[in-house]
C-alpha cells in the first residue's frame, strides 16, 4: 500500500470516529425526544438555537473548537478561546494577519470559499462555528456529521449580534456582554474627543490590482463604528453593501473622496504603504481632498477589510482615535 493511500485511510478513519461521536453528542441534531418534546441536556452539554433555527446540542465547555469564518475566529479569540482549526483570511494563506499572533496554533482548514472536510475531521473537534460570510454555510449537514455545528449569524448581520451568538455557543455570554460594554465605553470616549472632526466624512477603501474598492458599509464592525462615532460617509458608501467589497473604476475616483480616507489592502500596514505609494502615481489621486490635506491614513487592512468581530473593531477604533482626535 502506498504511503499516500495509507495516510488518506488514516484520515478517513479518524473522520469516521468523529462522525460517530458527533452524532451521539448532537442527538442526531433534532433536539427532541421520542415523544416530540425537548429532552433534558445530557451531562456536559447544552442546547442552543442557531441563526438558521436549528436546535444544536453543544458542549458546555468546548475544548476543541473550529472556527470556519473570520467573525467566529475573531470572536473566539476575543473570548480567550484559541480554535484548533480556523479559516484563512481573505486573500491570505494563513489566518488574517491581525489575528496571527493570537491564533498561532490553529491549523487552517478552510477559506472563505470552502472547508477542507478531511483536514477538519482529522482535528476531532467538539464544536464547529461558522456564519453566512463563508461558503461553508452550504456544508452544514456534512459539518454536523463531524461535530456539533452552530451557524452564528446570517449574512450582513450586525457584528455585535453575531458576536453575542458566538459567545453563547461557547457558553461565554456574560464575558461577551462585558467585552461589548468595554468597546462601547471606548467609542463614547473617542466621540467626545473628535473636536473639529465631529461629523467628518470618512471614506474607507481597499486598494487592489491598481484600483480601489469600497469596504466597511452597513452594520459590520467598520460601518457601525463610524456610525456610533457620528461620522459620515461619502454618498457612494452609504447604505448596505451589495457584497463584501464594491470595486470603483478609476474614472470615478472622486467618489471615494472625503475629509479623511482610510486606506488599506488585505494584508498588513506595510503592504498598505506599498499600495499607497502606487496609488499616488494614479492620475487624479493627487486631486483628492483627503490626499491634498494629508488626511490619507494607511491602516492594517486585514482588520479593516475582513468580516470581523471585537478584535477587528478595536483596531478600527484605535486607528480612528489616533487620526481624528487631538
Amino acid at each position: 500500500m502506498s504511503s499516500t493511500r495509507a495516510s488518506r485511510r488514516a484520515v478517513l478513519t479518524a473522520a469516521a470516529t468523529v462522525v460517530t461521536g458527533a452524532l451521539l453528542l448532537s442527538g442526531c441534531g433534532d433536539g427532541k425526544d421520542s415523544g416530540g418534546k425537548e429532552s433534558g441536556a445530557s451531562s456536559g452539554t447544552r442546547r442552543i438555537t442557531d441563526a438558521t433555527g436549528r436546535t444544536v446540542r453543544v458542549p458546555s465547555t468546548p475544548k476543541k473548537v473550529v472556527a470556519l469564518s473570520e467573525p467566529t475566529l475573531d470572536a473566539a479569540l476575543a473570548l480567550g478561546v484559541e480554535p484548533v482549526g480556523a479559516t484563512a483570511g481573505r486573500g491570505q494563506t494563513g489566518v488574517s494577519t491581525y489575528l496571527a499572533g493570537k491564533a498561532s496554533e490553529a491549523q487552517v482548514v478552510a477559506t472563505v470559499a470552502e472547508a477542507d472536510l478531511e483536514k477538519l475531521a482529522a482535528l476531532q473537534p467538539d464544536l464547529i462555528l461558522l456564519d453566512e460570510t463563508t461558503a461553508a454555510k452550504s456544508q452544514v449537514t456534512k459539518l454536523q456529521a463531524i461535530a456539533p455545528t452552530v451557524v452564528t449569524a446570517k449574512l450582513n448581520e450586525d457584528w455585535k449580534k453575531a458576536f453575542t451568538a458566538t459567545a453563547d455557543a461557547l457558553n461565554q455570554k456574560a464575558q461577551g456582554a462585558k467585552t461589548l460594554a468595554g468597546f462601547d465605553a471606548d467609542v463614547a470616549a473617542t466621540k467626545k474627543k473628535l473636536g473639529e472632526n465631529t461629523g467628518a466624512v470618512v471614506s474607507v477603501v481597499r486598494w487592489q490590482n491598481g484600483a480601489p474598492s469600497v469596504v466597511g458599509k452597513g452594520v459590520g464592525h467598520v460601518g457601525s463604528t463610524l456610525s456610533a462615532l457620528g461620522l459620515d460617509r461619502p454618498a457612494d458608501q452609504q447604505g448596505a453593501s451589495a457584497g463584501h467589497s464594491e470595486p470603483v473604476s478609476l474614472e470615478k475616483l472622486s467618489t471615494i473622496d472625503g475629509d479623511w480616507l482610510f486606506f488599506g489592502t488585505l494584508g498588513d500596514e506595510a503592504d498598505g504603504e506599498k499600495a499607497y505609494a502606487a496609488a499616488k502615481k494614479v492620475p487624479n489621486f493627487g486631486k483628492l481632498k483627503a490626499e491634498k490635506e494629508g488626511h490619507v491614513v494607511v491602516v492594517q487592512g486585514s482588520a479593516w477589510n475582513s468580516a470581523g468581530g471585537p478584535l477587528a473593531a478595536a483596531i478600527v477604533l484605535d486607528d480612528l482615535t489616533k487620526a481624528l482626535t487631538s
